[in-house]
């Protein structure tokens, strides 16, 4: 079949918060062809995403993502790599195209599946999608009383493991983040799994993180996410070499292969986490995945946005037994509940799997998409470029 069009949505909350979640805005993406569609989601800045589909080439090598899409045939996997491969060659120049080809190339996958009837997963080759333990990923609380009190509802529902991160963490006193941390900790539980998340707000000073380490290691806390910026090799390996039970997790900024190649080569993780949605999609989130596991470091989902993109970052992984730990946003903006239909719950045991059904398994709710649609028209030399499309 050919890819006959490729649609961009823009959706967001009414009003956007200073804050370090990515639920409150969306970029959706629809790709239509052989009467069937296919959806996939950005995570990235929705305007910049839009601009990129469609700006005026510039030379040869930065051209409009979608002059690479549009036209071109999709009946194998192999079709969705070689588009990929294209986009990259056609938009080198264009710092953005990673992030835009994420969505598409998550759409073109759930496509071709609902096209042979099979879910993503086996697409990519497993024969089985295993079930993988959800951790409940919130914001620390202003306080360590509000913390505290989302710790303890945490594992009053039932989850054996929760991260927390960004707020107000690392950005004042390392006695501050001890009373974070210790809140957690005891709003948990003893036996919960306590994750931290740092959100890269140490930039590059290793002597901030370990200040940190001490405190860290009191609570039993088993991972240390994104201490410093993706890319800053030097500090992540030597606060791994010093950071003794407490595992270095990073990886989510990586945007292409190369730089997540980078960081299981020389930043001391224990865990990389990628998101489908900004490295390129599913097809590079597997290649990653398969090198992660060939150099014994677990893959992490990354995701803090819909259901659509939870079943996008299971997918890489699905049939990876051995890694087991997933990202599963607890404290979601109603956008982002209400976009899908359904929803991937967990199970009698706690545990959630990618959905064993055609494409991505996920199926978009068109009239709260509209509730938060906004229209965008982009126009260069008074030519509509783009025009926000009919749901």
């Amino acid at each position: 079949m050919k890819i006959e069009s490729v649609d961009f949505f823009y959706l967001s909350m009414p009003q956007i918060l200073d804050i370090g979640d990515g639920s409150q805005d969306a970029l959706l993406v629809r790709v239509r062809g052989g009467g069937l569609e296919g959806w996939g989601e950005c995570e990235a800045s929705p305007l910049v995403s839009i601009a990129s589909w469609v700006c005026p080439m510039s030379h040869s090598a930065c051209k409009p993502v979608s002059a690479s899409v549009i036209g071109q045939t999709l009946d194998s996997v192999a079709d969705i790599r070689r588009i990929g491969d294209l986009v990259r060659a056609q938009s080198l120049d264009l710092l953005q195209a990673d992030h835009t080809l994420s969505g598409i190339d998550i759409a073109l996958w759930d496509l071709l599946g609902k096209k042979v009837h099979e879910p993503v997963w086996k697409l990519l080759g497993y024969s089985h999608s295993f079930a993988k333990q959800p951790y409940a990923s919130v914001l620390f609380g202003d306080t360590p009383t509000e913390t505290f009190e989302k710790a303890k509802r945490i594992a009053q529902a039932g989850f054996k493991a929760a991260k927390f991160g960004w707020g107000p963490f690392g950005a004042s006193t390392p006695e501050a983040d001890r009373d974070q941390l210790q809140a957690a900790r005891q709003g948990l539980g003893n036996d919960g799994y306590l994750l931290v998340d740092a959100g890269t707000v140490w930039n590059t000073n290793l002597d901030a993180a370990r200040r940190r380490l001490a405190y860290l290691k009191e609570v039993r806390a088993h991972w240390l996410e994104e201490p410093f910026v993706s890319g800053a090799l030097t500090e992540y390996r030597q606060l791994s070499t010093e950071s003794g039970s407490v595992g270095m997790a990073g990886g989510e900024g990586c945007h292409n292969y190369f730089m997540a190649k980078h960081m299981i080569d020389h930043a001391g993780l224990s865990f990389v986490q990628i998101d489908a949605g900004r490295i390129g999609g599913i097809s590079v989130a597997k290649d990653v995945a398969d090198y992660a596991d060939q150099h014994q470091i677990k893959y992490v989902n990354h995701t803090f946005t819909s259901n659509l993109a939870l079943s996008a970052s299971l997918q890489p992984y699905a049939g990876l037994k051995d890694h087991l730990i997933c990202e599963y946003p607890t404290e979601l903006k109603s956008l982002a509940i209400e976009m899908t239909l359904n929803r991937i719950e967990r199970d009698q045991h706690g545990m959630i799997a990618a959905p064993d059904a055609m494409g991505l398994g996920i199926e978009m709710d068109r009239a709260a998409l509209q509730r938060y649609l906004v229209p965008v028209e982009i126009k260069i030399k008074n030519e509509v470029l783009y025009r926000t499309p009919e749901l």
